[in-house]
């Protein structure tokens, strides 16, 4: 399976919420996500990875704040807060949870 992000982006503008499932499989699934001026997210019950498709901003993880850009790999465990900050309108990311509720423990 492919997933363009352009045509994921414009599968989005179509809906009614900043964020569309684009894939699923067993515990996996990936989505594209583009909030409009707000990130308004809570903590996942699972764990997930964001990959940066376009814009920059800040990423607040677990209170640590950090600048990010097109092409960074962004981690956040399971039940810890987050949100990006301070991002420009061409904002848009992958989103990729995975895992068992509660997250992956080593």
């Amino acid at each position: 399976m492919k997933i363009n992000s352009g045509k994921a982006l414009e599968k989005l503008k179509r809906q009614d919420s900043p964020f569309l499932t684009l894939f699923e499989h067993g515990t996996l699934a990936v989505e594209i996500y583009k909030p409009e001026k707000v990130d308004l997210q809570q903590p996942h019950s699972r764990d997930e990875v964001y990959v940066v498709v376009s814009g920059t901003g800040e990423f607040m993880n677990d209170g640590e704040r950090t600048t990010f850009a097109p092409g960074d790999f962004l981690f956040v465990p399971a039940g810890v807060e987050h949100r990006f900050e301070n991002f420009t309108d061409d904002f848009a990311t992958w989103v990729i949870f995975y895992g068992p509720e509660g997250g992956e423990h080593e």
